[in-house]
């Protein structure tokens, strides 16, 4: 048996701000035509899980138990790009000394993490 992750799911409430902040930042594209309370997107280089996005009312989690981490060998320059496509800084306290991580929100206010691979 092969199992596999396809797609990670992300909560939202607005289907095509988030579809535009997420298309951008990763280069994903959607799979078919938006729906108004779902799509989901593809990497337009075809490698990679999909990143579906619905509608849902449960509140934004401060401290999610599940987040997306995004690896970059230029953390400054992507930080700077994603905050350009609207994602905004999120006060985290809980930052090691030697953090290799940025902790951000998405237009919907999704938790994601910027890694340092550098």
């Amino acid at each position: 048996m092969e199992l596999r992750v396809g797609s990670i799911v992300l909560g939202i409430s607005d289907v095509r701000r988030a579809m535009a902040f997420w298309g951008q930042a990763l280069g994903y594209v959607p799979r078919d035509e938006p729906e108004d309370a779902w799509v989901v997107l593809i990497p337009a280089s075809g490698d990679g899980p999909n990143i579906s996005l619905g509608v849902s009312e449960t509140p934004v989690q401060d401290r999610p138990r599940v987040h997306l981490d995004l690896y970059t060998s230029d953390q400054g320059a992507e930080v700077d790009r994603l905050l350009r496509l609207g994602a905004s800084r999120v006060a985290w306290q809980d930052y090691p000394d030697d953090a290799d991580f940025v902790v951000l929100a998405d237009t919907e206010g999704n938790r994601f993490c910027v890694i340092d691979r550098g």
